[in-house]
């Protein structure tokens, strides 16, 4: 599978080169330039403004050097680059110091969380990267922690925790420096809490102050003004299901406007008639606030999705920008939610500048600009396990970064259409909070994505990703390019005219930025989720990106994504001109899988197991057991496992591995039908590998 892709990959960089590709081109030197800023600059525009690497050259890109991490699972982080040294986390928050110019390591840092910090999060031990500021660097831990370390040598000059560890709160977001603060949010929505974002002085580590995104109890008060207001478009006992609205990503900050702005995400549970039985549009939920970065101060805020029922986030990449829209300069906000609109705001004062759709959808037809509202189709709430909702909860536009362009006043979006049935729960104990499961409040069977409705030319496939090159202004597509079956990485565009993006299938790409035309591809041997950056030493340009297969995609694409066998290889790569370093060959993955023990069970038991392996165990072991390497397929299980089954599912024995034990949701019964699930996919695979092995012979 591996060397097909490659091959691939190769012929199209060939046919996409201009005939004097072969032909060195004279490069200018370039300016010392460092990335201190998650999105590079305040208004996180994630563009870099070197030009040495161009259209015209950079077919002559290489490798320059590589460094493997020490985990192997999903790498989602932005580096930072400050005087010399590349700050990178990886997977479960530990940060790496290297030396920009040769990869060797300057330090390493490990908050060792535990690792049965697993079963309260959503999406892998992710971390999205680390902030910078007067010589300290910033991490959040999965754990809920928030880390100041000496810049120089890594040492920890405070730690403090910033969430109840007994709930299940994660932090994969990077912080955010707002004046003398740093600021942070946290995950867990799906898992039953209520969110919330924290800003801490940067010195001493004490909190400044705390911003509540949804309000909690009526009777226990409220914390500010606007929690009293936001309480009345909400009904029944929400807070007893966590409420959600959690800040699990985007964040920026405007030093100009004193503004930090932050990104809303889901309720929870996702289903609103569970949550707000009398409806409502459950504020601040799918919203973008503006605060005021001393004191937490709330100053304006605009709903994406009021009521939300989809888990359409808004908490998707917000850019900040000062664009001519209609002869007048404005500051504008700029943000791709998953709900699938494009929405252009003044940031100053969080009116609606204009919003429309940059994906197919049925759960809308528009936004009624006099409201602000979106106008939902007659369909949008109909969840009978038969209506397709399209964007699916992986949304049009997940936490891939966009990139906007001043050059081309273009933004790039990495935008996928997958559609999804949704089914009403019907399980009473299936609707409350808890650990081991995602409270939806759907019931949820792995299956391969519905067909999309007729949409007209919109969608050509079942499920497709594109990159999105998308006007702001005109609000429309100057052009788009196919990447796959699910999104992209994060997208980085230069002042050499070009686009870097990474693939699910294993490549780090460029092309024209102006055009989408595809002009040079490295096999990077496994997924690159994360977004590139640029920075320049010594008069040389370098691009650099983490890679490392994980995150939600892992566990949940199930079908999409499986089939290809990705391979987890956690690493940094960093690129300059006429660079000829190699990549190690990537070893054989596939194996083949010992005849496993009969299954002693009915189909009854075997089918709820189905239904108990769906709702407790896939979100780690894979849609259907398809996990991509991250955490154990079970199907591989051997008889010692098989022996141990109890204790590992009831027992936690495991529990330092991340296995927690599920006793408060499983009975010794309900394990056995797992076990006997798992044993008869695991038959139905040997099965499948037999009759291959035979062909083949």
């Amino acid at each position: 599978m591996r060397q097909c892709a490659a091959a691939i990959i190769c012929s199209l960089v060939v046919f996409a080169l201009p005939a004097s590709a072969a032909k060195p081109v004279q490069v200018s030197a370039a300016p010392d330039t460092q990335w201190r800023l998650h999105g590079n600059d305040f208004g996180e525009q994630r563009h870099s403004r070197l030009e040495q690497i161009n259209a015209g050259n950079v077919n002559q890109l290489g490798l320059a050097w590589y460094f493997d991490m020490y985990t192997r699972r999903g790498v989602e982080a932005t580096p930072l680059m400050v005087d010399g040294t590349l700050y990178v986390s990886g997977s479960w928050s530990m940060v790496y110091a290297l030396d920009a110019k040769t990869g060797a390591l300057r330090w390493f840092y490990n908050p060792e969380v535990d690792r049965a910090f697993l079963a309260k999060g959503c999406c892998d031990a992710v971390n999205r990267g680390v902030a910078y500021a007067d010589g300290k660097v910033f991490v959040g831990s999965y754990d809920g922690r928030l880390i100041a370390l000496d810049a120089d040598d890594g040492s920890v000059l405070w730690d403090v925790q910033t969430t109840d560890r007994e709930q299940p709160y994660t932090i994969t977001g990077a912080p955010r420096i707002a004046g003398n603060n740093v600021v942070i949010g946290n995950g867990g929505a799906e898992l039953g809490v209520r969110g919330y974002v924290s800003a801490y002085d940067q010195d001493s580590g004490e909190m400044s102050w705390r911003f509540y995104t949804v309000p909690g109890n009526p009777s226990d008060g409220f914390e500010t003004p606007e929690l009293k207001q936001a309480a009345e478009t909400w009904t029944g006992e929400w807070w007893k299901w966590g409420g959600g609205g959690t800040v699990w990503d985007s964040m920026v900050y405007d030093p100009e406007l004193d503004l930090l702005y932050i990104g809303v995400g889901n309720g929870s549970p996702w289903n609103q008639s569970l949550r707000s039985p009398g409806g409502g549009d459950n504020l601040f939920l799918t919203s973008i606030i503006a605060l005021r970065p001393a004191t937490g101060e709330y100053v304006w805020h605009y709903q994406t999705t009021p009521g939300e029922t989809w888990d359409y986030t808004a908490t998707q990449h917000i850019i900040l920008a000062d664009i001519e829209i209609g002869g007048k300069t404005r500051k504008v906000l700029m943000q791709a939610p998953k709900n699938g609109f494009f929405y252009v705001l003044d940031r100053v004062s969080g009116e609606l500048i204009s919003a429309e759709a940059c994906a197919a959808m049925t759960w809308a037809t528009g936004v009624d600009m006099k409201t602000g509202r979106p106008v939902e189709a007659e369909i949008a709430r109909v969840f009978d396990g038969k209506n397709v909702s399209l964007p699916s909860n992986a949304g049009a536009h997940n936490w891939h970064p966009m990139s906007y362009s001043p050059q081309t006043g273009l933004v790039y979006i990495p935008s996928m259409s997958i559609p999804i049935r949704f089914l009403q729960a019907t399980n009473e104990r299936d609707r409350m909070p808890g650990q081991g499961y995602w409270n939806t409040g759907f019931d949820r069977m792995g299956n391969v994505p519905p067909d999309i409705p007729n949409l007209g030319e919109v969608i050509t496939q079942t499920y497709t990703a594109q990159l999105l090159a998308w006007d702001p202004i005109k609000q429309s597509a100057r052009w788009t390019s196919e990447v796959g079956p699910i999104a992209g990485g994060g997208v980085l565009s230069t002042a050499g005219n070009l686009l870097f993006q990474g693939s699910s299938s294993g490549t780090l790409q460029a092309m024209n930025a102006s055009t989408g035309e595809l002009l040079w591809g490295h096999d990077t041997q496994t997924m690159v989720m994360a977004a590139p950056i640029s920075y320049a030493i010594d008069g040389e340009q370098y691009v650099a990106v983490a890679v490392g297969f994980g995150g939600g995609a892992a566990a949940e694409a199930g079908p999409i994504v499986h089939h290809r066998d990705i391979p987890n290889l956690s690493r940094v790569l960093v690129y300059k001109l006429g660079a000829k370093a190699e990549l190690p060959p990537v070893r054989e993955q596939k194996r083949q899988l010992p005849k496993p023990a009969p299954v002693t069970a009915g189909a009854e038991a075997v089918d709820h197991g189905q239904v108990l392996y769906q709702r407790h165990c896939s979100y780690c072991h894979g849609d259907g057991m398809r996990t991509g390497g991250l955490t154990p397929d079970l199907r591989y299980s051997g008889q010692a496992v098989h022996d141990i089954w109890q204790d590992i599912v009831i027992g936690g024995v495991l529990k330092g591995r991340g296995m927690i034990s599920f006793a408060p949701y499983l009975s010794e019964k309900d394990a056995e039908d797992v076990r006997q699930y798992v044993l008869s996919e695991a038959n139905k695979l040997y099965a499948r590998q037999q009759a291959a092995t035979n062909t083949n012979q």
